[in-house]
């Protein structure tokens, strides 16, 4: 296991270290060059200090990143991480890290690749928490090959990454959550936006919740499962060749007419080996609007259904009846809570706009469709004297200090809680007593003594 260093005929200094041995059982000699003897000598103390310590990379040439992101995200995070979640990393992958280090070989990465990356994108008018995601996602992709000796060190952990505001809540206040409600009561859907603004219910769980997870006798909904819209992937040999006629790889023009009505712009060309449009492959699978389990066990708890609903949702179950004996054969059966005319879900999109439709009938200012269900919710909850752990049961959260980040503080409540506290600690004007003769000073009493006279 000793170490060899020598000065070859090329004038370089050489330096063999034995790390150990091969898969195949060869040995596993390492080397370095140097110019001069001295700085020979300290890469090869580094080698040895890696291998003593059992950090030293494993033999062979190292992946770019763009490769062991790819081998990551198909092999490794696919295991564990929920379709949406996946989908998501392969968009920040092929959009963000690939164009910006996919190069890179891995171990010659450095933290300052990493600082230009973001600092482009921000540049580019990307939003700091999405600067942030994509930073997480690399950083966990990086673990994983620091934790096979791919790498010596996690780069990612030594970049800062851009500071990011928490998004302040805009909950419903109790008039407006009204409001909206006597909007949504003109519409079919009127129980769907109930159950998302009483009860706090995620789009996905309302979308996808059916009719055998609702416990009439025992008034609970059992959201076992959720409505997500997930990305087509290509079920054919050569994704490239399938997808040949939507191929667009040159910008379009300033002026473009084709993507007029498109709300994010015009969409980016397409790289060389492009493998996207598996919309149109005619063997594609795992997309569209598909049910999924909620993110986490925590979320398939049951809830309670406050019991003033419940007439209302037999009301609209006796409806629903009557449209699907309308539809006849056009009926398509998945025993959903709320669906289309047709017994189809609801598509989330539309269930997005429908909501910002309601806000204006309500006269109510824009704002999160997240804002209007959960946290107005969990708000009102707050306000009604409920406390912590029992919100965090009825919002189905794993900690309660999520719970707290969806709690907002109202300003009345703040000025009712402080003329409380002042009442407390202060005596009444009525309670305070007389000033007496004995409070005078010596002076006062000798003026009111010669008045007096």
């Amino acid at each position: 296991m000793e170490s060899s260093i020598y000065l070859g005929r090329d004038g370089w200094w050489h330096g063999r270290v034995t790390m150990g041995v091969k898969d195949d059982g060869s040995p596993d000699r390492r080397h370095r060059r140097a110019r001069t003897e001295a700085e020979i000598k300290r890469k090869v103390r580094e080698l040895e200090d890696l291998r003593d310590k059992g950090r030293a990379p494993k033999a062979g040439l190292k992946p770019t990143v763009e490769k062991w992101m790819t081998t990551y995200l198909t092999d490794i995070a696919s295991l564990k991480l929920k379709p949406r979640s996946l989908d998501d990393y392969w968009s920040k992958t092929r959009n963000d890290i690939i164009p910006g280090i996919g190069k890179h070989r891995l171990d010659k990465l450095l933290p300052e690749h990493l600082e230009r990356m973001y600092r482009v994108m921000l540049d580019e008018g990307h939003a700091p928490s999405h600067v942030l995601k994509v930073h997480r996602i690399l950083s966990r992709a990086l673990k994983i090959a620091h934790r096979r000796r791919m790498v010596v060190e996690n780069v990612a952990t030594l970049v800062d990454p851009p500071t990011v505001d928490e998004t302040e809540a805009n909950p419903f206040t109790t008039e407006e959550a009204k409001a909206f409600l006597e909007a949504a009561a003109k519409r079919p859907t009127f129980m769907r936006w109930c159950v998302g603004v009483g009860m706090g219910f995620r789009q996905g769980e309302t979308l996808g919740l059916r009719w055998p997870y609702v416990d009439f006798d025992n008034e609970l909904f059992h959201p076992q499962w959720q409505l997500q819209r997930l990305t087509w992937r290509h079920g054919c040999e050569d994704p490239h060749a399938c997808g040949a006629k939507f191929h667009r790889f040159e910008p379009c023009p300033r002026n473009c007419t084709t993507h007029k009505g498109y709300k994010r712009g015009c969409p980016k060309p397409c790289p060389k080996d492009c493998n996207k449009h598996a919309r149109a492959c005619p063997n594609r699978h795992d997309g569209g609007l598909t049910f999924t389990r909620p993110k986490t066990k925590k979320s398939r708890n049951a809830v309670p259904i406050p019991p003033p609903f419940i007439p209302y949702l037999r009301k609209h179950k006796a409806q629903q009846e009557e449209v699907r004996s309308a539809a006849g054969e056009l009926w398509q059966e998945h025993k959903l809570v709320f669906t289309r005319p047709d017994g189809r879900p609801l598509d989330p999109r539309q269930d997005w706009e429908e909501f910002k439709e309601l806000l204006a009938e309500a006269g109510i200012d824009d704002r999160r469709l997240y804002d209007g269900s959960r946290h107005t919710a969990g708000t009102i909850l707050n306000e009604l004297g409920v406390d912590m752990p029992t919100i965090m049961e009825i919002l189905r959260h794993t900690q309660i200090s999520q719970t707290r980040r969806y709690v907002k503080g109202r300003s009345h409540l703040s000025k009712d809680a402080m003329r409380r506290i002042g009442d407390t600690f202060m005596p009444s004007p009525e309670s305070q007593p007389e000033p007496s003769e004995t409070t005078d000073s010596r002076a006062a009493r000798a003026r009111r003594r010669r008045r007096i006279r």
